[in-house]
C-alpha cells in the first residue's frame, strides 16, 4: 500500500524579484549564501552532485570549497566513483537546498579538474588528519571491515609522523562550469519564484522566469 504524506507548510519567508535578483547569477549566489552562513543553517556549503557517466544516474552530497565567474569547486580522489564517472561524461548538476531560508539553487554544467597548484593550495590548508585520510582511503572500493580501514590509516599516520604530508596526485579539485542556473524561492499558495539564467559562449547570462 502506498503511504501518502500530508505534511505541508507555507512558504513566506521571501520573495525573490527581477529587479532585486540582477543579472548576474553568481553575485546573487553568493548573496544567497551569505544569506545562509549569516543565518546559521546547517552545513550551508553542502550541495548534492549529481554525474550520469555510470549505466545510472548517481547522486551524492559534497561540500562547496570555492566559486567565482569560473564555476563552482569540490574536492575529491580522482579514482572515486564521481570521478570515474566524470571521466566517462562531464556533464554534471549541483543542487543546494537551504530550508532555513526557503531556497534551492540547482546548477547545471560541465566539469574540468582544477590545476595542481590550486589542489596543492586547498590540500595544504586541510586538517593533518584529513591530509592522511587522503593516503589512506582508495575511495569507493570494497574494504573488509572497520578495523582494516583504520589500520590502514595508523601506517600512513605513522609514515607522515616526521614530515609534511604531500597531496597524493590521486586526489584534487574539480571546478563545476555553469551553463544554466536556476534560483528558487519558496512562495505562499506554491506559487514560488524561478528565475533562470543560460550562460552563453560570450560570458554574458539571459534570464527568465519560469512557472512553479
Amino acid at each position: 500500500m502506498v503511504q501518502h504524506t500530508h505534511d505541508r507548510k507555507d512558504y513566506v519567508k521571501h520573495r525573490l524579484m527581477e529587479d532585486e535578483a540582477g543579472m548576474d547569477p553568481i553575485a546573487l549566489f553568493g548573496t544567497w549564501l551569505s544569506n545562509a552562513q549569516e543565518v546559521e543553517v546547517p552545513e550551508p556549503l553542502a550541495m548534492t552532485l549529481a554525474t550520469v557517466g555510470s549505466s545510472t544516474i548517481s547522486c551524492r552530497v559534497v561540500l562547496l570549497r570555492a566559486f567565482d565567474v569560473d564555476g563552482f569547486i569540490f574536492y575529491t580522489n580522482y579514482n572515486s566513483r564521481k570521478a570515474m564517472d566524470l571521466e566517462r561524461d562531464p556533464r554534471a548538476a549541483l543542487n543546494f537546498f537551504w530550508p532555513e531560508l526557503e531556497r534551492q539553487v540547482r546548477i547545471e554544467g560541465k566539469v574540468e579538474q582544477v590545476s595542481g597548484p590550486d589542489s596543492d593550495a586547498y590540500f595544504a590548508s586541510r586538517p593533518l588528519e584529513s591530509r592522511i585520510g587522503a593516503w589512506a582511503s582508495d575511495q569507493s572500493r570494497m574494504v573488509e571491515d572497520r578495523e582494516r580501514m583504520e589500520q590502514r590509516f595508523a601506517r600512513w599516520k605513522e609514515r607522515f609522523a616526521e614530515g609534511e604530508v604531500p597531496r597524493p596526485l590521486h586526489w584534487g579539485g574539480y571546478r563545476v562550469r555553469p551553463q544554466r542556473i536556476e534560483f528558487w524561492q519558496g512562495r505562499g499558495s506554491r506559487l514560488h519564484d524561478r528565475l533562470a539564467y543560460e550562460h552563453f559562449a560570450d560570458g554574458s547570462w539571459a534570464r527568465v522566469r519560469l512557472q512553479p
